[in-house]
């Protein structure tokens, strides 16, 4: 038996993890696995996989997630499913700086709630690691209660959060003796379940699914043929849908649902075996996302919501409606009004979002302003203003300890909002030496912002100007040169990547070796349709037609300018991306 260390790492909020570490037996040890446990359990009983899957060259690390095991937090509790995302991935780049794993020589092998959580984090993080193995992946829990989604969604609503117990008992796990022994009398075993995390790990395997195609990792997808737990049309659905060149599906029949603690597991560890060495015989690559603006599913969804609803559909009504209720909105509540008058894309209408203040005609007026306000969309704008604020402090602080001043361009800034309201935020206060610069295209929202900053007190230190974000020669030649540059909002709204990456070319040539970028994506969008079909943009009223970019084409695009990605932050709802990326030396 491989002995584990057992050390801890910290999170991003300051949760100190606990995991083991099995260091290789032959060789340096530079290629990794990562297990991650089933829901309820912990890594201490992943020490037979270790064992069985006979790689020695290898070293392997497991977590216990937080909530789990020996790890800190309430018994299977989380902050939500983005956390638990984040956690994997600070642990991943845990894994390069303490232990020298780089990433594209790290394979992750997931179960159950693990294998979700893993296949949310390729989908939305875009790791360049070396492949992912997910066994019997939770994307849909059989709950056997009719109407117990719903009904849980209804409480969670009605009184927060709370816990339900599992009811699966070891037997219906595994035909193995020994592991249900084992199971039923770990102290370890955490029961509970939080149902944010519940919901959170059904919503997200419903995006997953049904976005596979934005995954490009080689992938292995394994399940239990007799599984009593989990659904098995989803991991089919997944699989199917995998955007991945290498890819396999293995069903295992006669299963239950501990895939690799079965009593007959060694057929499941074998496949294992075998794919994670096909992996490494080849050199690792990836492919090439920088001409997804022309071909690929994120293209061709782009293109059906170019195009019109053909004759006859139902759409066709529902949508009429629906802009029909948007006008009559207009006319009662102030954030739709704007919207109407200048784009629902437009600075005008982010900043309405950002201030958060329902109005309009009367309480009926504010009431319909309140449920625009909180639409998924609006609700993950204000999260990302957030994550803006907290990696822009990140840079700051970088900046502070390696005594340079802190010179803060945003390109595309709109009224200046959420960058005034992150300098207030700061860890340290701005100096006479520092600067803050914000550009926008559109002379209503310079007017605006020179407002804002006026009312604010900051014209001393902050200026505001009208450029162009695509400008790749004036963006070089800003001056003073920018040690911190802001992309917020903007390379959603534009499809094509040529603009892009002349826009990152700029601000690439502006700043200096060390200096940051911090940029904003959009994955994934709930309300993609209804927005191309219903809302109008900034851009003489035409539609607001989207396309999406998927986290590996953003990352590759700033990639190839020069920076290289320190950290990324999402949201629950996986809608956007903020991320903080340093200027590489040329």
């Amino acid at each position: 038996m491989r002995e584990p260390r057992e050390l801890h790492f910290d999170t991003r909020d300051g949760s100190a993890l606990f995991y083991r570490h099995w260091p290789a037996l032959d060789g340096p040890g530079e290629q990794a696995l990562l297990l991650l446990h089933r829901g309820h359990e912990h890594s201490g009983r992943l020490q037979h996989v270790v064992d069985e899957l006979d790689l020695p060259g290898f070293a392997v690390f497991a977590w216990d997630a937080r909530g789990h095991g020996r790890s800190p937090g309430r018994r299977g509790h989380c902050p939500g499913i983005a956390t638990a995302t984040g956690d994997l991935d600070t642990f991943v780049r845990h894994l390069r700086d303490r232990h020298g794993i780089a990433p594209e020589n790290l394979v992750v092998i997931a179960q159950s709630v693990g294998a979700v959580i893993a296949a949310t984090w390729a989908h939305d993080y875009a790791p360049p690691v070396r492949a992912l193995v997910l066994a019997a992946p939770a994307f849909k829990v059989k709950l056997y209660v009719p109407l117990a989604r719903p009904a849980l969604r209804l409480r969670y609503a009605l009184a927060g959060n709370f816990e339900v117990q599992s009811y699966v008992k070891a037997k219906f796990l595994t035909h193995d003796p020994a592991r249900i022994a084992s199971y039923d009398a770990d102290p370890l075993i955490t029961r509970a379940i939080a149902v944010n995390m519940l919901l959170g790990l059904y919503e997200a395997g419903e995006r997953v699914v049904e976005d596979a195609a934005a995954i490009t990792l080689p992938v292995l997808v394994l399940v239990s043929g007799a599984d009593f737990v989990v659904h098995r049309a989803p991991q089919r659905r997944f699989f199917e849908r995998l955007g991945s060149k290498v890819k396999a599906y293995h069903e295992l029949p006669g299963f239950y649902h501990d895939t690799f603690g079965e009593l007959r597991r060694s057929e499941a560890i074998g496949l294992v075996r075998a794919f994670v060495r096909k992996c490494f015989d080849a050199p690792f690559e990836r492919p090439d996302l920088r001409t997804a603006d022309r071909h690929g599913h994120t293209f061709d969804e782009y293109r059906r919501l170019q195009a019109p609803l053909p004759e006859g559909s139902w759409k066709i009504p529902y949508y009429a409606a629906v802009r029909a209720g948007l006008a009559l909105g207009a006319r009662l509540a102030e954030s739709i009004r704007i919207g109407h008058e200048t784009g629902f894309d437009s600075g005008s209408t982010l900043d309405a979002v950002y201030r958060n203040r329902p109005a309009g005609f009367g309480p009926p007026g504010r009431l319909i302003d309140r449920l625009h306000l909180d639409s998924a969309g609006w609700a993950g704008i204000r999260i990302r203003k957030q994550h803006v604020e907290a990696l822009l402090a990140d840079a700051v602080r970088a900046l502070r300890r390696a005594g340079r001043p802190v010179r803060i361009v945003d390109i595309a800034a709109g009224h200046g909002r959420y960058v005034l309201d992150g300098l207030a935020t700061l860890p340290e206060p701005l100096e006479a030496a520092d600067s803050v610069l914000l550009r926008d295209y559109s002379p209503i929202n310079v007017a605006a912002g020179r407002q804002l900053i006026a009312a604010r007190g900051l014209a001393a230190t902050v200026r505001f100007e009208q450029g162009d974000a695509f400008d790749r020669d004036a963006l070089a030649a800003l001056a003073p040169a920018p040690t911190v540059a802001i992309v917020s909002g903007l390379y959603e709204l534009y499809p094509d990547n040529a603009p892009l990456a002349a826009s990152l070319s700029g601000l690439a040539a502006a700043l200096e070796a060390g200096g940051f970028l911090i940029y904003t994506g959009q994955p994934w969008h709930p309300q993609l349709e209804l927005i191309a079909r219903a809302l109008a943009s900034h851009r003489d009223g035409a539609p607001w037609v989207m396309r999406r970019r998927t986290q590996g084409e953003l990352d590759q695009l700033v990639a190839a300018a020069g920076f290289d990605k320190c950290t990324q932050l999402i949201d629950d709802a996986g809608i956007f991306t903020v991320s903080l990326a340093v200027r590489r030396a040329s």
